[in-house]
């Protein structure tokens, strides 16, 4: 169960601690929090976690109907107690134990309520004589009051391997249930359970009803519900599928009834709370401004709201003390009365936004006026980064009447750009199908072939542009976008000479143009297209388009020169520059919340991190990708986070998470048509198996994709990141001339646009190329000169690949100690970068080079003792007066040490032997 919690992570290792240190000492720990916050989730993990410790569980899970009744919560932690422990108790405390179980008459004599509770601190300390015990106790506030006083008793008199675990909510803090008082007041700890975050919130609701919802209904759920995993799932099982749900949105019947009970017998104050709740930011001058009353009238009102704990004032500002109090409040009022305060409050507010939202909401069909304002807020909300507001605004224009196609165009883009492309998707295929023949229709035809691309329906996406183009009859305006994200797509379907052949159409267009924005994307476009065909990085031209390109313009990531410069930088080995540009284009999409665009910038940077070994860093972006994949709830997002997460994974040495992440991305990609990115798992799976030394999987795997590279018409050589990988497998496999064949060209490629990449790569196996066909000399040379190119390429990784690769190649020439050094160098790299598969291979074939065949892999103590002393400064003489025994056995021994480790001197014996004591 404990696996299955979401969100909990530091909650679950503090109940971890906690068990942990009932070892030493009887300890409590109460989890605080509200209702519906997930307390009793906790409390279930926990009690799982003890039992599969070994812990004795006794439980008891009071409700607040039994408050009022006499040793239930008692009887529910005794029940299970076997017959055997009760009867080697005292006989005042069986027949106590005997009335709280309801055994036996009631007659006799009364029951001495300290029996009681000595009894139950008897039957624990019998218990945890075998093994340890935790009382688990959920809700302590309805433990009744009979019980109370016996788990008080046993508490504070605990000194055997006993825990007390309870919940409590915070509102009952007061003296509801027993107090956990030990006899060490340090003993007894309290955990605060809090909200849940954005993320732990959408994978609860993933799991509670088997949805995914987009992240501004994500962030609108967590808003209202305070983060409250109950609240939550009550809000997410009231939105429709179509996603649609705003501030007029009643509240489901469970939710509405727990707000009626709050405000109920508050009539008096419903106007200043209607107020509050209307406001963005609510202020005691605002809310007596709309409520039209004197100060002290609103002073008094607002006290009274505070004083039954539904508001709480802070300073000037008017706080409710849940976010659900906002909604609820708001949907209660009558639709008059929220109209009408939306009328004052227009008259009162002084930010256009908000001006514009209330007018909205006042009105009850469209005027000039407020749609007029709507539109000039959207504008506004989208240029200080709030796309989801930009739609909103939008849609309420919409919803007044104002329904223009071009306004559902514009709102259509700004859900995609918050990262809800579904509900963008279904807008604009409205759109293209209300609408005639004509250029707004080429506008919304290449929206929605954008829309497609972040779903992986490339060919679908090429269909609806060469669709727009035609739509756009000649207008420069629109031919010019339509053709860069042509070019785009047909990148990315592998028609490299397709693309070749529009690009100089495309950048005349946009040249005549005279917008500087849409000529830097075509100029970077064509400076990729060039790149990839093999034609080299056309520099200037390059940053021609980067001095023209406008951050300020919205678009799609991908066509920008910013993320294009990144992209060429990385694939020419200038990898820190391209990670700051990266790092500098996934700020820009945080800040603008641009989610659906931060998918391709989080990608490559992940794969830049890795190139550069920064593998945490790497984790920690593939993480965050992932987690706002699934709330962007499409299959082309997700498949790209995962994708991330593999290649992390397989760096990382974890096969088995590598490779299904790899899986799940592949099987996604190939439902779509993106060849692009369906080559990235594909590269991973092949590395995994090399890594792993499965050279039959790799190559079949590999292979194919080397084949495609050249047909598709990619001339530059890190296009093909593959290649180096492939020819391992093909070698290890004894495919030597398809090998040989893939050197040559991943050479000469190398050679004639000086790529230190493929230099060194291509170096490298051709040096593994020609071990294998038994030219060691040859091979080692081959090595050396990898080795040189490697020092203008910041690749660790590889830099320690071929370090190994060298090595293996002087073990085999009998060069023990030079390979020893080339393995320790290598190991030394891996295990810094954490590459445990790698640093493995590198381990096993340094062992191989310092171990004997005669004297076994182990020094043997005296063997030890000898090299210790020796290694410390000692002289052979010194040594053997140390041990007494002779020079000659000292010398002896040290023969076999120095064998045995692949040294031959005083200065490498102490070195290994510090990284023998380390």
């Amino acid at each position: 169960m404990c696996a299955d919690i979401v969100g909990r992570q530091a909650e679950l290792q503090a109940v971890a601690s906690f068990l942990d240190s009932l070892e030493a000492r009887p300890a409590a720990l109460l989890l605080e929090g509200e209702a519906g916050i997930g307390k009793t989730t906790l409390w279930l993990a926990a009690a799982e976690q003890a039992r599969r410790r070994g812990f004795r569980v006794l439980a008891a899970a009071p409700a607040a109907a039994e408050a009022q009744l006499s040793y239930t919560s008692l009887a529910d932690l005794l029940a299970g107690v076997e017959s055997s422990v009760v009867e080697t108790l005292p006989e005042p405390q069986r027949r106590a134990i005997d009335v709280v179980l309801l055994r036996g008459g009631t007659g006799g004599e009364p029951t001495d309520r300290r029996a009681t509770g000595a009894a139950l601190l008897s039957v624990v300390e019998r218990l945890a004589d075998e093994v340890p015990v935790l009382l688990a106790i959920d809700d302590l506030q309805w433990v009744d009051r009979s019980s109370a006083g016996a788990i008080e008793f046993a508490v504070r008199r605990l000194s055997s391997r006993v825990g007390v675990l309870a919940t409590l909510r915070a509102e009952e803090r007061g003296d509801s249930g027993p107090s956990l008082r030990l006899l060490d007041p340090h003993a007894t700890q309290r955990l605060r359970v809090g909200p849940l975050s954005l993320g732990a919130l959408h994978g609860v609701l993933r799991e509670r009803i088997g949805r995914s919802f987009p992240r501004p209904m994500m962030v609108r759920i967590q808003q209202v519900s305070g983060g409250n995993p109950f609240y939550a799932v009550e809000l997410a099982r009231g939105i429709g599928l179509d996603g649609a749900a705003d501030v007029t949105s009643p509240l489901p019947s469970t939710l509405a009834q727990l707000v009626q009970t709050r405000i109920k017998g508050c009539a008096n104050v419903q106007q200043v709370l209607l107020a509050a709740a209307a406001l963005a930011e609510p202020t005691v001058e605002l809310v007596q401004l709309a409520v039209r009353s004197d100060p002290v009238e609103v002073d008094r009102l607002l006290g009274d709201a505070e004083g039954a704990g539904l508001i709480r004032i802070d300073g000037h500002w008017v706080r409710f003390t849940h976010p659900l109090l906002v909604t609820g409040v708001y949907a209660v009022a009558p639709p008059s009365g929220r109209r009408a305060m939306h009328r004052r409050l227009a008259m009162i507010v002084a930010d256009p936004e908000e001006r514009a939202r209330h007018l909205a909401l006042a009105a009850v069909r469209a005027d000039a006026d407020t749609v007029a304002a709507l539109d000039e807020a959207a504008v506004r909300a989208r240029s200080r980064g709030a796309p989801a507001a930009a739609a909103e605004l939008l849609d309420l224009a919409v919803g007044l009447g104002a329904d223009a196609p071009e306004r559902r165009i514009r709102s259509a883009q700004h859900h995609f750009d918050a990262g809800d492309p579904m509900r963008a998707r279904a807008m604009l295929e409205n759109v293209v199908d209300a609408l005639g023949s004509g250029q707004t229709r080429a506008e919304a035809l290449l929206l929605l072939a954008t829309v497609r691309l972040h779903d992986d329906s490339y060919r679908e996406a090429a269909a609806y542009l060469e669709q727009a183009l035609v739509e756009a009859d000649g207008n420069l305006r629109l031919r010019a976008p339509i053709l860069i994200e042509l070019l785009f797509v047909l990148v990315n379907l592998g028609r490299i000479p397709d693309a070749l052949r529009i690009v100089d159409d495309t950048v005349a267009d946009a040249e005549r143009l005279e917008d500087s924005d849409l000529l830097a994307k075509a100029l970077a476009s064509s400076v990729m297209i060039r790149f990839l065909s093999g034609h080299g990085l056309d520099e200037p031209t390059l940053q021609r388009a980067l001095a023209l390109e406008n951050p300020g313009v919205p678009g799609p990531v991908m066509l920008r020169p910013t993320l294009i410069s990144s992209l060429l930088l990385a694939w020419t080995g200038r990898l820190d520059e391209a990670r700051d540009r990266l790092l500098a284009l996934r700020r820009r999409c945080l800040e603008r919340g641009e989610e659906s665009d931060l998918m391709f910038t989080a990608f490559h940077t992940v794969i830049v991190e890795c190139w550069r070994g920064n593998l945490a860093d790497a984790r920690l972006i593939a993480e965050d990708t992932l987690e706002r994949a699934l709330q962007l709830g499409t299959d082309f997002p997700l498949a790209i986070a995962l994708s991330a997460q593999a290649n992390v994974a397989a760096y990382a040495g974890q096969p088995d998470q590598a490779r299904q992440a790899a899986l799940q991305a592949l099987a996604i990609f190939q439902r779509g048509s993106c060849l692009a990115v369906t080559v990235w798992p594909m590269v991973t799976l092949g590395f995994l198996d090399v890594s792993l030394a499965d050279y039959e999987a790799a190559a079949a795997t590999l292979g194919p994709l080397a084949e495609a590279a050249t047909v598709m018409g990619y001339g530059e050589p890190t296009a093909a990141p593959f290649a180096p990988d492939t020819v391992e497998a093909f070698v290890g496999v004894g495919r030597l001339e398809e090998a040989a064949a893939l050197v040559d060209r991943l050479e000469a490629n190398g050679r004639r646009l000086d790529r230190a990449w493929a230099l060194a790569l291509g170096a490298r196996c051709r040096s593994l190329l020609l071990a294998a066909r038994g030219d060691l000399d040859a091979a080692l040379a081959a090595a050396e000169l990898a080795l040189a190119e490697h020092e203008r390429l910041p690749m660790p990784f590889e830099r320690a690949r071929t370090q190994l690769v060298r090595g293996q190649i002087q073990r085999r020439r009998r060069q023990k100690r030079a390979a020893a050094e080339a393995l320790r160098d290598a190991l030394r790299i891996f295990d810094d970068l954490g590459t445990s598969l790698w640093a493995a291979r590198a381990r096993g074939e340094l062992e191989r080079v310092t171990t004997s065949p005669s004297f076994g892999t182990e020094l043997t103590p005296s063997e030890r003792r000898v090299a210790e002393l020796a290694a410390s400064g000692m002289t052979n003489r010194q040594v053997a007066t140390a041990l007494f025994i002779s020079p000659k056995t000292v010398e002896a021994n040290l023969a076999r040490v120095y064998q045995k480790l692949g040294i031959g001197s005083r200065a490498e014996l102490g070195q290994r032997m510090a990284e023998m004591n380390t």
